[in-house]
């Protein structure tokens, strides 16, 4: 039995989808898996096939709207489909759910799954989006009506989808735990001594309430109070991005310790008192569970997909959207209640066990997609 699974950004097979792939291959199927730019001498290449995987290179374009290129990714996974005949196909992000879904149906695969880990750009609501968010909602619906099960990482996206008819009726949907965390590989760590060092990792998009945690900060910071901000993370492609020049103007300002990307963040949450994530939505965010999983307090947005993972007052605080006030007197909570980092770490790290274990999460999507 094969296996395929669809990706449109590589490293994600490895950090996001490497337990479920190895679920997968651990039940005795065959895994293959495409993304685009992986070619022969590519590192994560190399990391995919030492795992036994069977890869394959895509042309795919992560973000942006032009017919012909997508028109080609769609040829493509058509192609590869007949080529290799797989017996499942998933596709998660929007262009492989969407073109990797109708490639399936095309190509005539028996089981199709798609995985909706969140929203992304052109589901948050600003103006100038409304053209773009109809459009991929469309394509979404044409999809997704072609799909043998939809699997969803929090209830507010699977509402949204049925409520705008984007997902019918008649194709069944699953509300998963997100993608999980590695409970074991992300272990309890120690709080830091000395003054509180709060932290947030997330690609640099004006979505992710980058500039909210950098407002609160530089407040923070005039009021003489004694805290650290970290700021883990890399400038993106996605229209929201945080301009290069604005980075460089906090840096210099001193206002937050920019990290740059990294490839393991674990010595970053470490060595941070308070995880943050100011996120306008999202799936279900993993690096709040891999904080969690660490016995790190969270302060996150009452959003779609955050709110899931705080109890409000037991493993960290919730915030509105885009409320720099609110978010600022959260840290200040951190700061005045040093013993307040502690206890709601504790707790994080028992939930992060009793609800978002990996392995518990990868059970649930494989007895749904009936691989036992």
């Amino acid at each position: 039995m094969k296996f395929l699974m669809i990706a449109s950004f590589a490293e994600s097979l490895v950090g996001f989808r490497g337990p479920l792939i190895a679920a997968l291959q651990a039940k005795g199927l065959q895994v293959h898996v495409a993304a685009p730019d992986l070619p022969a001498s590519h590192p994560v290449r190399a990391r995919l096939e030492a795992q036994g995987l069977i890869v394959h290179d895509v042309r795919m374009r992560r973000t942006g709207t032009d017919p012909l290129a997508d028109l080609r990714t769609l040829l493509d996974l058509h192609r590869l489909m007949r080529r290799i005949r797989p017996d499942f196909v998933m596709g998660y992000t929007i262009k492989p759910v969407i073109y990797g879904t109708l490639a399936a149906w095309l190509a005539r695969v028996p089981r199709r799954f798609a995985l909706i880990t969140g929203l992304g750009y052109a589901f948050q609501q600003e103006s100038g989006r409304g053209r773009l968010q109809a459009l991929v909602q469309r394509l979404y619906a044409l999809a997704l009506s072609r799909a043998d099960k939809v699997f969803f990482q929090n209830p507010d996206d699977e509402a949204m989808f049925r409520q705008r008819a984007i997902l019918p009726a008649r194709v069944p949907s699953c509300v998963v735990n997100g993608s999980g965390v590695d409970v074991s590989g992300f272990q309890a760590m120690p709080l830091p001594e000395g003054t509180p060092r709060f932290l947030l990792i997330a690609r640099l998009l004006g979505d992710k309430g980058v500039r909210e945690y950098v407002e609160a900060a530089r407040r923070i910071r005039a009021k003489g109070m004694k805290a650290s901000f970290a700021l883990v993370g890399w400038i993106d492609s996605n229209p929201d991005s945080i301009k290069q020049q604005e980075l460089d103007a906090w840096v210099g300002e001193g206002v937050v310790d920019y990290l740059g990307k990294l490839s393991d963040v674990r010595p970053a949450i470490a060595s941070s008192t308070v995880y943050v994530l100011p996120s306008y939505r999202e799936g279900t965010p993993r690096t709040v569970l891999e904080a969690m999983a660490m016995q790190r307090a969270v302060i996150t947005t009452d959003a779609p997909g955050c709110r899931e993972t705080v109890v409000d007052g037991v493993n960290g605080l919730l915030v509105p959207v885009k409320s720099v006030e609110a978010l600022e007197r959260a840290m200040q909570r951190f700061i005045d209640d040093k013993a307040l980092a502690k206890t709601m770490g504790l707790r994080a790290r028992e939930i992060a066990v009793e609800k978002y274990d990996v392995h518990k999460v990868n059970a649930v999507m494989l007895g749904e997609m009936g691989i036992s």
